[in-house]
């Protein structure tokens, strides 16, 4: 048997420790047939065989993105983009621009709007959207989706001007004048405009209900939305990405993947979870199991379920162990109360399916844990491989436990305030000075023994994994008490395939480049080793191979 593909000349970081280094590499079919030097790979070329001299660039695993949003990223880049926009008069030149060449009366979406996009005194207002559009609904969301700001007629048409009683975690910010101000915090303040949308609530269903479409999609929408997944799995493989780690998804999603697979177009491999929201009785976990049993492959899988603890630190609606420093009294609340947690939790666990729960402040990872401490009493010890998303604030009591209790830190180097373009506030004001040091603790995690996932979180921030590694090997100090945080090339590398490979159940088969294991491979046109890391964004693939098929060339 002959090679299908060499790539040579290269700088190839392996991420096997038995063997960390070669120069070049052979695949044959979707597998890995060989590692080594020029002269030992080519001696696997025949007549067919693709030859691709990597001229010194760096070959490596390909990306695992450990937490993103396929279908919502690829639906938001049609959206008016406003990341890095400062002050009102740039958010209404980009708008106006935006409005005239996407003229008519449907919803107006905003995304990427800091907090602080006014002034860091000013916060958006309804009154300041009125001012770019009166006439036709707009909504604005923050980065992190977890807030966003609705003009005066979009509140009116949903009917929440008045306001409205909403569960735990949510808000309608109320003004002085007894109206809804224009920001809404968390998905039941938001839905209500977003519904406004011609096209509903489709592209976040796995996001947002945790249900199906109903009715279901017509032929020409299911088509339309197979275009959809299309976008985004060519954006993720034209950087590098070969393994995605959703996390929203429901059966409708896996569906459109599946005929996509069947088709011969799907680019990467998916892994989609059951999305259980906070209303669901725990018997909706049946679903999930179904889910699980039903994709079980190499390049389509389920079996994990995904929740949400809490919201985010900038609007206060993250949970924390003690009082905001900026708003006394006040801890957040928790989407699930902790002993209902722990009884949703022990049953997942007990089922064998995967627990991933968005948790960023102290006192949501807390709950999470704990749940997870109650499974494990309860079931007794397996490889769950439960995750904690995000852990943004961490209780120094609760470092030593992920490892104990083998669970996995999935982080997003971009997040931390300072790192890829966010701004410093609210955020740092927000958790307090006191907590600085125990916010994005990725040095303490990992002296503590914990496995780290990183990814992105797309389309919160951006999909570029070469961007993500600069942040996380130059993430700067918010005042010298706090450690050093920066992670090596190594490290960051590693988080990003080997690591993601482990915390999807694919180690031995991917994450690593060596020979036996899938073939899914990321050539850049740099050696990183020899590269300055604040030089990393827009460095760009030359190739994408998955599952040993060439699925991006640029």
């Amino acid at each position: 048997m002959t090679a299908s593909l060499i790539i040579t000349n290269a700088a190839i970081l392996t991420m096997d420790p038995a063997r960390p280094t070669a120069e070049a590499i052979a695949v044959s079919g979707n597998r890995i047939m060989r590692l080594g030097s020029h002269a030992e790979v080519m001696a696997e070329k025949g007549a067919a065989t693709r030859v691709v001299d990597a001229g010194g660039g760096t070959v490596m695993p390909g990306f695992v993105e450990g937490h993103m949003h396929l279908f919502a990223g690829a639906a938001e880049l049609s959206h008016l983009q406003l990341f890095g926009t400062r002050g009102f008069d740039e958010l209404n030149a980009r708008a106006q621009a935006y409005i005239r060449q996407n003229p008519g009366d449907d919803l107006i979406i905003g995304e990427q709007a800091d907090y602080v996009i006014i002034g860091e005194h000013e916060p958006l207002s309804r009154h300041h959207l009125d001012r770019i559009v009166k006439d036709r609904p707009i909504l604005v969301f923050s980065p992190d989706h977890h807030t966003a700001w609705a003009n005066t007629v979009a509140l009116e048409r949903a009917g929440i001007l008045q306001g409205r009683k909403l569960g735990p975690g949510n808000e309608i910010v109320m003004g002085p004048d007894g109206l809804a101000q224009g920001e809404l915090r968390e998905g039941e303040a938001i839905d209500p405009v977003r519904f406004l949308s011609k096209k509903g609530m489709r592209d976040r269903l796995g996001l947002v209900t945790g249900g199906e479409p109903d009715p279901y999609p017509s032929k020409a929408e299911f088509e339309a939305d197979l275009e959809t997944m299309r976008v985004g799995l060519r954006h993720a493989a034209a950087h590098g990405i070969t393994f995605v780690q959703n996390m929203d998804g429901n059966l409708y999603t896996l569906e459109l993947l599946e005929e996509l697979h069947r088709r011969h177009e799907l680019t990467a491999r998916v892994k989609v979870p059951f999305h259980f929201k906070n209303f669901m009785d725990i018997s909706m976990l049946e679903k999930a199991s179904k889910m699980a049993d039903r994709y079980v492959g190499d390049m389509l899988s389920s079996g994990f379920v995904k929740l949400f603890m809490d919201g985010v630190a900038d609007s206060a609606t993250a949970v924390m162990i003690d009082d905001y420093a900026s708003r006394p009294g006040w801890k957040g609340e928790p989407l699930f109360e902790p002993a209902r947690f722990a009884a949703i939790a022990t049953e997942a666990d007990r089922r064998g399916l995967q627990i991933a729960v968005h948790a960023i402040g102290d006192g949501a990872v807390r709950i999470v844990l704990d749940g997870y401490e109650a499974a494990l009493k309860a079931n007794g010890r397996r490889d769950s491989r439960h995750r904690v998303e995000h852990v943004e604030v961490i209780h120094p009591d609760d470092i030593s436990r992920f490892s104990g209790l083998g669970v996995i830190a999935s982080m997003q180097p971009p997040h931390p305030p300072g790192n890829h373009g966010l701004p410093l506030e609210p955020y740092l004001s927000n958790i307090g000075e006191a907590r600085w040091q125990w916010a994005f603790a990725w040095k303490a995690l990992r002296e503590a023994g914990a496995r780290l996932v990183f990814g992105t979180d797309w389309p919160v921030s951006d999909i570029d994994p070469l961007w993500s590694l600069q942040s996380a090997m130059t993430r700067g100090r918010w005042n010298d008490q706090m450690p050093d945080n920066r992670q090596s090339l190594h490290q960051a590398v590693h988080s990003y395939t080997a690591d993601g490979a482990y915390a999807g159940f694919m180690e031995g088969r991917t994450g690593m480049l060596k020979e036996g294991m899938l073939a899914d491979i990321c050539v850049l046109p740099v050696d990183l080793a020899k590269t300055d890391a604040s030089t990393f964004k827009g460095i760009r693939p030359r190739m994408t191979v998955c599952d040993g098929r060439v699925v991006f060339e640029g």
